[in-house]
């Protein structure tokens, strides 16, 4: 199994969804970064559970504790160890679930990778999981805003059949968190927690989208050929639970369009240095950052386990019904949003440590 994520800032994670703990190890921090775990409480906050009721009940204080690699609030240049321990685990919600793989969950997949599998949850396929990115994820932010300046944001962007309309060099964190469903548009928002609401009573779940920008990033990052921004970002968007679509800039709709429609013309800076007049290529063009935002969106499919019955095959090949007991978001997208941005400021660390590195070279 692959737990660890990035080259020269690398997060290794550890822990299921129902055992005493989730955690990671953040190597390649450099040294003399001020940073405690109140600049990362806030990201934890915003991702845990229970905070309203478009979110699962499961109540988790999700505290971090920062286990080694600070001294004073500096960080050592040594491996940050942190810890979050679960407190409201129910494995009994799941005894019933032994004999049958839920469907569109992972029990079948790891249990004829690995021959055994977390019962309880899911273990790591569980979303409880992305306790430890984002809390790596915020030592990432602290770490590309106290040297680069760099800011990222994401939104809920869709939900259902329904889209925002959301201009993208005004979104701001605030404004994100101005409701329940983390979208700066109201008129969406509220249809956004219609259509979740709904999925909730009929004991259903409903899939959407989280689109983000980060901002204040320099030209240079990326490794071409394999190692492109966009390449990576994929990779880090792709590996959360319930992700199923990646796009950057105009994505797939820009395939629709004609060169002469989605070409990004420069423009002279005040600096003297080029930006470009539209950003169509989503701040990245061949795979290296350009230094406009770069803006991309995720798709999340409906969470898998839902509450009504199912009728499927258990493990021996028998048919059976299957009707999940545990606790469950109907709609993973707001508290999918600080994990997004999680990814992104990992992706983004690393980047910046790799173009670091080239420069003493």
């Amino acid at each position: 199994m692959s737990s660890t994520f990035g080259h020269l800032f690398r997060v290794t994670t550890f822990g299921e969804s129902h055992g005493p703990a989730v955690g990671g190890i953040v190597d390649g921090c450099p040294a003399g970064l001020h940073l405690t775990e109140a600049d990362l409480q806030p990201a934890l906050d915003r991702r845990r559970p229970g905070q309203n009721r478009l979110t699962t009940p499961r109540r988790e204080e999700d505290r971090i504790e920062i286990l080694s690699g600070l001294q004073d609030g500096v960080t050592l240049g040594t491996p940050l160890a942190f810890l979050v321990r679960n407190q409201d685990q129910r494995p009994g919600d799941y005894v019933a679930l032994r004999a049958a793989p839920r469907p569109s969950h992972a029990d079948y997949t790891y249990q004829q990778k690995y021959g055994i599998r977390a019962v309880s949850g899911g273990g790591r396929a569980s979303a409880r999981e992305t306790v430890s990115r984002v809390a790596a994820g915020a030592i990432a932010a602290h770490l590309l805003r106290e040297r680069w300046g760099v800011e990222i944001v994401a939104w809920v962007d869709a939900v259902g059949p329904h889209r925002a309309n959301v201009e993208v060099g005004s979104v701001a964190t605030g404004a994100v968190d101005a409701n329940d469903v983390r979208c700066p548009d109201a008129a969406a928002a509220s249809l956004f927690i219609e259509e979740i609401d709904a999925a909730r009573r009929d004991q259903d779940s409903v899939g959407g989208v989280v689109a983000c920008v980060a901002r204040n990033l320099p030209v240079g990052w990326g490794q071409p050929v394999f190692s492109k921004t966009e390449a990576l970002l994929a990779q880090a968007m792709l590996s959360l639970p319930a992700a199923k679509g990646f796009e950057v800039g105009s994505g797939f709709a820009g395939s629709a369009l004609r060169g002469s429609q989605h070409n990004d013309a420069y423009v002279a800076r005040p600096d003297g240095t080029l930006g470009t007049e539209t950003n169509r290529s989503g701040g990245v063009q061949g795979g290296i950052t350009n230094g406009e935002p770069i803006v991309f969106r995720v798709a999340f499919k409906p969470p898998a386990t839902i509450g009504q019955a199912q009728e499927s095959t258990d493990f021996e090949g028998k048919a059976v019904t299957v009707e999940g007991k545990g606790r469950h978001d109907p709609c993973v997208v707001p508290r999918a949003v600080p994990i997004v941005e999680a990814m992104c400021a990992l992706t983004l660390a690393d980047l910046a440590l790799r173009q670091e590195a080239r420069r003493v070279r």
